[in-house]
């Protein structure tokens, strides 16, 4: 017997103008599905408050990488001594100069540089506040403990600062995110209008070209409005429409192959991805090495992660090191488009063959 049989059964239970029990018709008014639906919600719910809590409630360097330039017969020791500091905050490694280490901070392989002058009692610290002000600070932190500690002392000289209009480096964070929700959102929005699942393989063709003009056009608009509207982030206002593109498009499409496989909880496990898990690693506030094991190690995996450090260095560091980060959020648009593709021909056979309109896994 069906749901909607078994409805109408609990509801001719009772004799015409009879008042049911109360839980006869909360039953009655409430179906299983929808208390599944609740459930979930519940879950994500809670999921929300654990992952951002959980990211952010403690942040502590980890291994942050610091260039150290000193004589040969100092060098390693004072790699070393930094490399052996409690709860390994720093990953201090060797540079030939002062030159190779402001070239190694310019191109964002090292957030800093500690500068060792044997002959006097002060050294110096070269960062990059672009790098992440958390991070810059945490660093700053650890070495003038360090210092202190051998009866020295440190100046401080930011080599990469941040744009006037990018304050506390949180730009690219929020960019990247209104990028993300525009994406999953028309996806999700194409689905209430027209079905979550297409209804053949050409219609989910069809649906995925129709997000194409809307990633271009809403990649160019987040562009435009950090860049030449508010001057937060001025100079690249190409790289970051294309980069903006790109997310958009990976989002609608990773929401779409969920649709198509799940239905409606489809949504559920897009915010999931993006907004539960995607946001907290994304390195807005702290960045990944100021984060938990675990938030770091998935940060650069998701489109969120992956979008923010590319805006970072595209705008500070001569777009360096974004080459990974852009096939990882090339992987999400090409999977999730081809899954929804692939799902929505599984999905109309099956229709074809006369079972069930469920999900798919």
């Amino acid at each position: 017997m069906s749901q909607k049989e078994q409805d109408t059964g609990a509801g001719q239970a009772a004799a015409p103008g009879e008042p049911q029990g109360f839980l006869a018709e909360l039953w009655d008014a409430v179906s299983v599905r929808t208390v599944g639906l609740i459930i979930g919600v519940l879950l994500l719910q809670i999921g929300f408050i654990l992952s951002y809590v959980g990211a952010f409630h403690s942040p502590a360097p980890h291994r942050i990488p610091i260039a150290v330039v000193a004589p040969a017969q100092v060098s390693g020791q004072v790699v070393s001594r930094l490399n052996r500091i409690p709860s390994a905050p720093l990953q201090g490694v060797a540079a030939g100069s002062v030159a190779a280490a402001r070239h190694l901070i310019r191109v964002d392989s090292v957030s800093s540089a500690l500068v060792v002058n044997p002959a006097a009692r002060t050294d110096a610290l070269l960062v990059a506040s672009a790098s992440g002000t958390s991070q810059t600070s945490a660093v700053e932190q650890v070495i003038r403990a360090a210092e202190a500690s051998q009866h020295r002392s440190v100046t401080v000289t930011d080599l990469v600062p941040l744009q006037h209009g990018d304050g506390h480096g949180l730009t690219g964070f929020y960019l990247v995110i209104g990028w993300i929700v525009g994406g999953y959102l028309v996806a999700a929005l194409l689905g209430v209008a027209k079905g979550a699942r297409p209804a053949t393989t050409r219609r989910a063709i069809f649906r995925l070209i129709a997000v194409v003009p809307y990633a271009i056009i809403s990649g160019l608009a987040g562009a435009i409005v950090v860049g030449p509207v508010l001057g937060a982030l001025t100079g690249h206002l190409i790289a970051l429409w294309w980069l903006g593109a790109l997310l958009v498009f990976a989002a609608a499409a990773v929401t779409m192959a969920f649709q198509v496989l799940f239905g409606v909880i489809g949504i559920g496990l897009t915010v999931l991805v993006f907004v539960i898990l995607g946001n907290p690693s994304a390195g807005g506030a702290y960045q990944p090495p100021m984060l938990p094991p675990f938030w770091r190690a998935i940060s650069s995996a998701l489109p969120n992660g992956a979008g923010v450090d590319s805006v970072r260095r595209i705008v500070y560091f001569g777009s360096h090191g974004i080459t990974g980060h852009l096939i990882v959020i090339g992987i999400y648009a090409v999977a999730g488009a081809g899954i929804a593709i692939a799902a929505s021909g599984l999905q109309r056979r099956r229709m074809l063959a006369g079972q069930p309109d469920g999900a798919l896994l």
